[in-house]
């Protein structure tokens, strides 16, 4: 099967050499969104915003492959600090519905651009 690159300008470009998703055969894996805006390439402040902006890069990722959150099969989260938890679940949590996807979540020491949080998806298209 080949590797299919998948690119929107809906989520923020790929600041090295990688691509922001791609498919294989019915399988779509993101890489890691961070808070960045799109439009203007900067991190958005605070760890609320940049949770919810993650999950809106996500999104546009996935949607440029066709799929949606909901066909989302495992996620992970990495977080700059783990009692960011409770918070960084409420938000994640308002992105999908149930059947939720399998997911991991763990605390890192640093993440590109002085991230607070993390997500990459892997999903399967209908």
């Amino acid at each position: 099967m080949s590797k299919k690159p998948i690119q929107t300008n809906e989520a923020p470009s790929a600041i090295g050499p990688y691509s922001q998703a791609v498919q294989i055969g019915d399988i779509v894996y993101t890489s890691g969104q961070i808070g960045l805006d799109p439009e203007t390439g900067e991190m958005v402040e605070g760890l609320e915003n940049q949770a919810h902006r993650v999950m809106k890069n996500a999104k546009a990722v996935l949607a440029a492959a066709g799929c949606d959150m909901n066909d989302a099969v495992k996620t992970m989260i990495f977080m700059q600090n783990m009692d960011d938890f409770v918070k960084v679940n409420e938000i994640y949590a308002s992105y999908f519905e149930e059947p939720y996807p399998a997911r991991s979540a763990v605390e890192v020491a640093r993440m590109p651009k002085g991230a607070l949080v993390e997500v990459e998806v892997i999903a399967k298209k209908k």
